[in-house]
């Protein structure tokens, strides 16, 4: 059935309609409905996992915190081919409750976490994932396995299982295993794998050791114990696990290791003094020593029993138990079996033991010294010696003792109580004796030690003392013995002449009589040995004998003169010597030279060596042919005016014509002389005569003469000359030969006819076809050659002849000339041109147009033809490749050429096609166009064949830009790697494929391009293979074409890493602080990627947590602070692994190890641990200071292999601490022994030394500890009676009542205690005069004990005994008195008057005056009363003690004084006849009549330099400053007075700039220095611009010459560099502490503060304020001189104003700003100015306002803004060289930043964009009104504050309102300032 089908389309818009008939309709809606429900079943495509090709999802996650509850896992993603909306699920099962899913769109679900994983509960999970599009059916899902794998973390500790807490080790037990521990760990791998370590408490683990075996720790005893050393061990046990990375855990147990004792120690001694020391009296039974041990054992501690072995057991035992030494029978020193009172005793200390046999057992030795006593002096076998000597004897020469004197000394003590010093006493130094020391006896010389002053002239006897003296320190014996010393005269001086050398002169023509010379010699002894007796004995020399010596007076005259001696020109100078004899010319002898010097006269006049002089000249030479030179000589004294000759030309017609040197002699020509100007005949020699003149310049003057002859010789110098320059002639080709053509002429001007003689010749040029004259110098035609230039070759048209003139010279001397002859051939034209036949041209078909491909050539015999060249083109033609006629018509190959007419060039003008013309033929033909316009027309031509060549040109191309590929690294040979392709549009389609390079490892098929493995390729070597592979074709020349092909080469984990080579031992210091880097360790895997990324991990085991590395890095670095005493080596395991990360589980990681041995260096943190005795070390005063007193040590924890651990002993204070002295013990650097520096005999007392324990470290260490030394005192001193002296008379009144006290006797003992306590008792007389008189036991005080009566008994003679309390024997002295009883009257001495007055100078040493004696005014008889001696004391100010008085010579005397000090004393001296006393007891109103007023006036001397106030000063001059300026003074003090005292100032030496500018023309000296104020003035004129400072030195001296220097520093600044201080004080009050406020501000700021003025406070309006002042001040930068601007020094002030907080409330600172104050314009405006011009900048205002309302509405914003403009910049001063503060600071807003003044700027639109940055939140304007009021100028600013500073630093503009001070304080000026810094929206309108 067919249907009918209609289509109707009249409107587009209706669609075709198509009619059907009924049962077609119903058949195609059964069709319909049958597919729509095979659409409808067959739509619901079931979906699916998006899971990228795996089967199975797996994911990783880490247990615990490193994965959080609620982490979002993994994200599913399904895929439903029919669009449905996916819902995921996950199947229930154990465990699916930790996971939840979240649709997040239509196909995608997110799977979270929602409970924390533990692995150790469960280390895998496994889900089965559900999908679902909601149209598979109830129950029916698509499933998906999910596996979830959970990682370990490091997140258990190691525990431990049940161990022993404490164990028992015997002492001696040998090295083996004590116990075995172990620790569990849940976690997995390295996590759960345990090692342990070991730690002692107290960092003793050096005897235990424990092992990682099985996962158990063994812990070993290593080393034997000590019970002695410890006793006790506290072990920790720590199990770490071997995380590698991140956390470690680590568990922890402590045992208890207890040491027990054996007996295997002997006795130790603890107390036993090495030497004791024991006097020879004592008592049988007395207690000498104690020594005590104890069982080395400590834990036993058995009984000690003691016996002495050997040694003085007759005299010493020791009790058994206690150890204490006593005496059992009396000592005896001198006994000779007991070494010269030492006793050796060797004790045993025994262990009363019943476990061990033999008994252990201990010795020491001990010393018991038996001391002497001192009872016998040194004692001189004479009482008096008498010497001689002779003056001036040798140094060391004895004197000569005479009578029976035997020089002799001796002391029967022993040891340093018989030891004696032998010294002299009075002898100036002038002798000694030897020997100086003496042992009981000695034999002694007195020797001379100063030979300088036995002068028998000074002094002739000699009286001092000979002195023997016992060395004992206290109270020594001695013995003194006078010395007389005769001194025998000797004639030892001799005659001195009073010069070393005598100089004279005498003229040569002196005459007899003359004075030559006086000589004297003088001679210190007297008499006829001294100057009285010189005698002038002898004068010898040249000249002797006509010289007359005067014997005594020794004037030396001429005896006889006129003779050759006098004569200076045979001898100038005679040596004569003197000679001098005292004695009167019998004595001693001397000598002295004379040289007499014979002055010149001028008596020779000079003389010429030679009587005449001749020399050649050459003409025009300026120097002769041999020098000639001219001597004279004069035989007067060279060097003077009387042999100084001059030399001068006197005669001769031409002598201007030369010179001569008039010092010389040496004649040269002034100019070249013409031999032609000179008269003379034709020959070459004309002479030329002068007379020459020699004179000296004596007086009178001397001269001689002497003829010189020059001849002048001709010589060829001129040339010849022709007539013309050059000649010329044209000449017809065809003249015949001999024709003449032309003649030349020349002249020659020389004078002698041998020069000027001329021939003629051709010298080139002429061809042959001419010839010459040489005479005449015609020049003709050849006979017989042609002219014609067409029958020449080469053609010549014209020949230039060369004709040379020779005059008559010979050889070199011949001169000639030359000249050009030109002649010229003329042609004529007359025969045809020649075309050279062109041939075959190829030509390639891709020629450029343009471009020359042939030029034809053509030539013509005749001069000048005009050729021209043309293309006959009917003879041309043209074929194509196959040799085909190709028709003009068809292809016009005629129009491609273009040939130049008149050079014959043939170019291309169009573009060849090869493929239609190969083969063109062009017909060229050339014609001359000059030819002759009868004659026949010249012409040629030829055939040109053109070959058009094929061109390769195009170049292969390869199918690919590039080609890229990858193979594996140890790829097989022959692998295919790729296929490379190239085509060529070209014919020459054959190619042939190359590789570039890498042809070891690649091959290359050059037929086919494919590439394959050469050889085996390692990726570690080339990681990539970048080759270039050319395509050649078969084209000549070949073109090819070139492609890059990249092989990348896949990397295999092949390579093991390898440890660079490097050191195995570090070092680093215990100090190190934790990430301080110990080592690099590098390691490098020859791998990439993954596989060569190293991971450095470290066995955490090994390093006890004290060091980590870096994994990345391979960094060892210090993790915990190190201690060397607890550890100092460290052996460390370091592992480097590659491809850690992916391949250490799955086993593809590969390692390497390496162990490092790290040293920790000591570092000196430990003190030393001093140990001291507690109890006082105790030794009597007799110890041996050779012996030690007691031996101390200290412990350093430090290495004691250095100086950290090594430590010293010093004694640094206490009492007492000078007598001692440590000294360290060899091989023991800890210990030191305790000795004495000397004898401590009598320096009994405790003394407590400071004792200082200093390790040897840097810096030290050190502790310091008392020790407390006792030294016992014996009774080895005698009470000395020190008050009255001995023999004293004490006068008694005859009335004096019983009981009155007459004197007190004082006696001090040097001993202590009982034995040094005194008591006084009268010895009885057999007279019993010891019964008138009571004497207190104790005071010493003596009374009388009955009434006087001077009638029977006027003198009582009494001894006084003086005693000790010493044990067992006290020792005494006597005291002789003698007590004169006195009448009632008294007499006192008296001065003859009250005061004197003495000057006394300063510096004076050893001054000394006589104090007037007293006088008796008393007239009462004395009677029997003897004379007493009057002493003298001074008993007031002398309070410094620099005034004595000798009490008997009334002498005073006075120390060194110093004026300076103080200059006036005043002494009162007391004069008394008591002289029992050493100072009286002085009341004025009892002794005044008695005293005498000294006045002491102590006189200057300029004994003190000036000194400046300071080394440096510093000052600073502004760039403003006028010229002579003082502006800073230098001053010197000087402590002396008067003239003494006055200071002059110099500037020394020159000033130096430094970093100036502007300075480079300064010719004088920037400053001046005043000489008497110090003041330093401006020199030169200072300009802006100029910058620096300047240093130099000032000098200041006294009138003496005493000086000082220092050091002046003056900065060059600008005005407004300087800086204002104000303060609350008037100048004066602090004008004087100034200085502390510049010291103080330097030292905080760290700079040089200069003060520059200081002046009365001045007010903004020009007033004064008395109660301020203004400090101006600039400061210096310390380090580069630069002077620091205001703002830099205003911001130092702000960042230390914490620390000058103090400085600044001390001196009262108000305020800091800058000196200059910049006021409103150039000149400052007073109050009222201001509101004159306030008021009329308001009334323009306001007239520019009512203008502006006038004017047009449109217009009104304009004027406003320019009104705005105007007025913002009304305060901006315009004066030049104000600053940048001056501007900013003088508006209170921003200057020049005025946004209203461009146009286009709406106030109103920009609002939004005001420039507020600069503005604090109140200052922010919140006006609703036109933001035009905010750039007022007559606004109330009352709520805002100006841009930098408050207004109340401007008077001129004041606020209606106050602000705060607090406010305008807190403003920060220089925030501000940074803030306009950064500001970027501020528009800037330059006006």
């Amino acid at each position: 059935m067919k249907a009918k089908v209609r289509f109707f389309a009249k409107n587009a818009k209706t669609p075709p309609r198509v009619r059907l008939k009924s049962g077609q309709k119903i058949c195609i809606q059964c069709v319909f409905w049958l597919l729509v429900c095979i659409q409808v079943v067959s739509a619901n495509r079931p979906p699916r996992f998006l899971i990228d090709g795996r089967s199975e999802i797996v994911i990783r996650l880490k247990e615990g915190p490193d994965t959080p509850v609620g982490s979002l896992i993994y994200r599913l993603r399904g895929l439903d081919p029919d669009g449905d909306t996916l819902r995921f699920g996950i199947r229930e099962q154990v465990g699916s409750d930790i996971l939840r899913i979240e649709a997040i769109s239509s196909n995608e679900a997110n799977i979270y976490l929602v409970k924390e994983l533990d692995r150790e509960v469960r280390d895998e999970y496994s889900f089965v994932l559900t999908l679902t599009d909601g149209n598979l059916g109830e129950g029916n899902f698509i499933t998906q396995s999910f596996l979830l794998l959970v990682e370990d973390v490091n997140d258990n500790e190691p525990i431990f299982k049940p161990y022993p807490s404490a164990i028992t080790v015997k002492e001696d037990a040998p090295p083996g295993v004590l116990l075995t521990v172990e620790a569990t760990d849940l976690d997995e791998g390295a996590y759960g794998q345990v090692l342990y370590n070991l730690q002692e408490l107290d960092g003793d683990v050096e005897n235990f050791a424990i092992q990682t075996v099985n996962g158990k720790g063994v812990i070993r005893l290593t080393n034997r114990l000590d019970y002695e050393r410890k006793s006790l061990y506290q072990l920790r046990i720590l199990a770490v696990d071997r995380a590698n990375q991140g956390r470690v855990n680590t568990g922890t147990a402590a045992i208890l290791v207890k040491v027990q004792d054996v007996e295997d120690q002997p006795p130790e001694f603890v107390v036993a003094s090495p030497v004791t020391r024991i006097g020879e009296d004592a008592s049988v039974g007395t207690s000498v020593l104690q020594v005590r041990a104890i069982d080395g054992d400590r834990g036993i501690n058995n009984r000690i029993s003691y016996s002495i072995i050997s040694g003085g057991e007759e005299h010493f035992d020791i009790d058994s138990s206690s150890g204490i030494v006593y005496t059992i029978s009396p000592l005896d020193r001198e006994d000779p079996s007991n070494s010269n009172g030492a006793y050796i005793l060797e004790i045993l200390a025994t262990e009363e033991s019943h476990m061990v046999s033999p008994l252990p057992s201990a010795t020491t030795e001990v010393t018991i010294i038996v001391t002497d006593v001192n009872d016998e002096e040194p004692r001189f076998r004479s009482d008096r010696y008498i010497g001689e000597v002779i003056e001036n004897a040798q140094q060391n020469t004895p004197i000569t003792f005479l009578q029976d004197a035997v020089p002799e000394v001796f002391d029967y003590d022993q040891g340093k109580n018989g030891t004696f010093e032998l010294y002299l006493v009075g002898d100036k130094g002038v002798f000694d004796v030897t020997p100086f020391k003496g042992i009981n006896e000695a034999s002694f010389l007195i020797r001379v030690n100063d030979p300088s002053f036995l002068d028998y002239e000074k002094v002739t006897v000699m009286n001092f003392s000979l002195v023997a003296k016992e060395i004992v320190t206290k109270d020594p014996k001695m013995s003194v013995v006078p010395i007389t010393v005769h001194i025998k005269d000797e004639n030892d001086n001799f005659p001195e002449f009073t010069e070393s050398l005598y100089t004279v002169s005498i003229p040569e023509n002196c005459g007899v009589g003359t004075t030559v010379a006086w000589v004297q010699a003088l001679d210190k002894d007297s008499d006829n040995y001294g100057t009285r007796g010189v005698r002038y004995t002898s004068l010898g020399g040249s000249i002797a004998h006509l010289l007359h010596l005067n014997p005594i007076s020794g004037v030396i005259t001429v005896k006889q003169a006129g003779d050759d001696s006098f004569d200076r020109e045979l001898v100038s100078r005679h040596y004569l010597t003197v000679e001098a004899r005292d004695d009167q010319g019998k004595g001693n002898r001397n000598t002295v030279q004379l040289i007499i010097n014979i002055e010149d006269v001028n008596d020779n006049a000079p003389m010429f060596l030679a009587n005449k002089y001749e020399a050649r000249l050459l003409e025009n030479e300026l120097e002769f042919e041999n020098p000639l030179i001219l001597e004279a000589r004069d035989i007067d004294l060279n060097g003077t005016k009387n042999s100084h000759i001059e030399y001068s030309i006197v005669g001769g017609d031409y002598k201007k014509n030369f010179s001569i040197d008039p010092n010389l002699g040496i004649i040269t020509p002034v100019g070249g002389i013409d031999f032609e100007q000179l008269p003379g005949d034709n020959s070459n020699i004309r002479p030329i005569h002068l007379t020459v003149r020699a004179r000296d310049f004596g007086s009178p003057s001397l001269s001689s003469t002497v003829p010189v002859s020059v001849y002048v010789q001709d010589v060829n110098d001129h040339a010849p000359l022709f007539t013309q320059m050059v000649y010329r002639r044209a000449i017809p080709e065809d003249m015949p030969g001999g024709t003449s053509v032309l003649e030349v002429k020349a002249r020659d001007g020389d004078g002698s006819s041998a020069n000027s003689a001329l021939v003629y010749r051709i010298q080139r040029g002429a061809s042959d076809k001419f010839v010459m004259d040489s005479r005449s110098g015609l020049v003709s035609v050849a006979n017989g050659s042609s002219l014609d230039p067409d029958r020449t070759d080469p053609k010549t048209t014209r020949y230039t002849l060369t004709v040379v003139a020779l005059d008559g010279g010979i050889g070199d001397q011949q001169l000639s000339a030359a000249v050009i002859v030109n002649i010229t051939i003329v042609d004529v034209n007359n025969k045809p041109p020649v075309l050279i036949e062109p041939g075959v041209v190829h030509v390639m078909e891709n020629t450029q147009v343009g471009t020359t491909i042939y030029r034809a050539q053509a030539y013509d015999l005749d001069e000048q033809p005009v050729l021209r060249f043309a293309i006959d083109k009917s003879a041309s033609y043209a074929k194509n490749e196959d040799g085909v006629p190709v028709s003009i018509t068809e292809y016009d190959y005629l129009s491609l050429w273009d040939l130049n007419t008149i050079d014959g060039t043939l170019r291309v003008v169009r573009l060849l096609d090869r493929e239609t013309v190969e083969i063109v033929k062009l017909a060229i033909t050339v014609e001359d166009m000059a030819a002759i316009d009868d004659g026949p027309k010249q012409t040629a031509s030829a055939m040109l064949t053109i070959i058009v060549e094929d061109e390769n040109d195009n170049n292969p191309k390869f199918r690919k830009p590039f080609y890229k590929t990858s193979i594996t690294e140890n790829s097989k040979h022959g692998m295919h790697i790729e296929t490379l392709i190239a085509d060529d549009a070209d014919k020459n389609r054959t190619m042939t494929y190359f590789l570039e390079e890498l042809r070891s490892f690649l091959h290359m098929e050059s037929a086919t391009g494919e590439v394959v493995v050469a050889n085996r390729i390692d990726h570690e070597m080339y990681s990539w293979l970048n080759v270039t592979v050319k395509a050649v074709d078969s084209g000549v020349p070949s073109r090819y074409a070139v492609v890059d092909l990249f092989i990348q080469v896949l990397d295999e984990n092949d390579n093991n890493p390898i440890f660079e080579p490097s050191p195995f031992e570090f070092r680093v210091r215990e100090d190190a602080e934790p990430g301080t880097t110990v080592a690099n360790i590098v390691a490098k895997d020859a791998d990439a990627g993954d596989y060569g990324k190293i991971t450095y991990l470290l066995d955490r085991v090994s390093t006890q947590g004290k060091f980590l590395i870096n994994a990345d890095t391979g960094a060892l670095k210090v993790s915990d602070w190190l201690d060397r005493e607890s550890q100092s080596v460290y052996n460390l395991v370091v592992e480097a692994w590659d491809n850690y990360q992916f391949g250490y589980l799955s086993g593809e990681s590969r390692n390497a190890f390496k162990q490092i041995i790290v040293h920790v260096e000591d570092v000196n943190d430990n003190p030393p641990v001093l140990s001291l005795p507690l109890d006082c070390v105790t030794i009597t005063e007799f110890h041996n200071y050779r012996e030690a007193i007691v031996s101390i040590t200290a412990t350093d924890a430090d290495d004691n292999n250095t100086p950290n651990g090594r430590v010293q002993f010093h004694l640094v204070a206490g009492k007492g601490h000078e007598l001692f002295r440590f000294e360290q013990v060899g091989g023991d650097a800890n210990t030191g022994r305790l000795f004495a520096k000397q004898s401590l005999k009598d320096r009994f007392g405790n003394y407590t030394l400071i004792v200082e324990a200093r390790d040897l470290g840097i810096p030290a260490n050190v502790v310091r500890g008392d020790l407390h030394v006792c030294v016992t005192d014996y009774n080895d001193h005698a009470p000395i009676f020190v008050h009255p002296p001995q023999n004293v008379t004490i006068k008694v009144p005859e009335n004096a009542t019983i009981g009155t006290t007459i004197i007190e006797v004082r006696a001090i003992d040097a001993d202590i205690g009982p034995n040094g306590a005194v008591r006084y008792r009268l010895r009885q007389d057999a007279q019993g005069a010891w019964r008138a008189f009571a004497l207190q036991a104790t005071s010493g005080a003596l009374r009388t004990a009955i009434s006087f009566d001077r009638d029977k008994q006027t003198t009582y003679q009494l001894r006084i005994e003086a005693y000790d309390l010493g044990l067992p024997t006290p020792l005494s002295s006597d005291l002789d008195l003698t007590v004169y009883i006195q009448n009632v009257d008294n007499y006192r001495p008296r001065f003859p008057y009250k005061h004197i007055h003495l000057n006394i100078t300063e510096n004076v040493q050893d001054y000394s005056a006589y104090l007037p004696s007293v006088i008796e005014r008393d007239e009462i008889d004395r009677g029997d009363e003897p004379m007493l001696p009057v002493c003298y004391y001074i008993v007031e100010g002398n309070e410094g003690g620099m005034f004595d008085v000798d009490r008997n010579s009334h002498r005073l005397t006075s120390k060194e004084l110093d004026r300076e000090q103080k200059d006036q004393y005043l002494l009162t001296i007391l004069a008394t006849e008591d002289c029992t006393m050493s100072k009286p007891n002085y009341e004025e109103r009892l002794d005044a009549m008695s005293t005498l007023k000294v006045h002491i006036i102590v006189n200057d001397v300029n004994d003190n330099s000036p000194q400046f106030v300071t080394k440096i000063f510093t000052g600073g001059v502004t760039t403003e400053a006028d010229f002579g300026i003082e502006f800073m003074h230098v001053k010197a003090v000087d402590s002396d007075e008067g003239i003494n005292a006055k200071i002059s100032y110099y500037l020394l030496g020159d000033v130096k700039e430094t970093l100036t500018e502007g300075l480079e023309n300064l010719a004088v000296s920037p400053f001046l220095v005043h000489v008497e104020t110090g003041a330093v003035s401006l020199n030169f004129d200072p300009q802006k611009g100029m910058k620096g400072y300047f240093d130099f030195k000032v000098l200041a001296n006294d009138t003496d010459g005493l000086q000082d220097e220092a050091h002046v520093f003056i900065y060059l600044l600008r005005e407004d560099q300087r800086v204002r201080f104000v303060l609350r004080s008037h100048p004066s009050e602090i004008r004087d502490k100034i200085n502390t406020f510049r010291e103080k501000l330097a030292r905080v700021t760290d700079s040089v503060v200069n003060i520059d003025d200081l002046r009365v406070h001045e007010n903004k309006d020009g007033s004064v304020d008395n109660t301020k002042t203004d400090l101006y001040l600039h400061l210096v930068n310390g380090e580069d001189h630069s002077v620091l601007e205001v703002d830099q020094v205003l911001k130092l002030v702000d960042k230390n104003i914490e620390q000058l907080d103090e400085l600044f409330k001390e001196f009262n600172v108000l305020d800091t700003q800058p000196a200059e104050f910049s006021a409103l314009s150039a000149e400052r405006l007073s109050s009222s100015q201001a509101v004159y011009w306030l008021a009329w900048s308001s009334l323009l205002l306001g007239a520019l306002l009512l203008l502006s309302v006038l004017a047009a509405l449109a217009q009104r914003a304009d004027y406003a803004r320019r009104l705005k403009a105007a007025t913002a910049t009304a305060y901006s001063s315009p004066t030049p060289g104000e600053s940048d503060m001056t501007i900013r600071s003088s508006g209170g807003r921003v200057p020049n930043t005025n946004k209203h003044s461009t146009k286009g700027s709406n106030p109103i639109w920009l609002h939004a964009y005001e420039n507020d940055w600069y503005k604090s939140d109140d200052q922010i304007s919140h006006s609703e009104r036109d933001s035009l009021d905010e750039n007022a100028v007559d606004q109330d600013m009352s709520n805002e504050k100006p841009y930098f500073i408050t207004t109340a630093a401007f008077p001129s503009i004041r606020s209606t309102e106050t602000e705060p001070e607090a406010d305008q304080g807190n403003y920060d000026f220089y925030q501000q300032l940074e803030q306009m810094k950064n500001a970027k929206n501020m528009e800037t309108t330059e006006l």
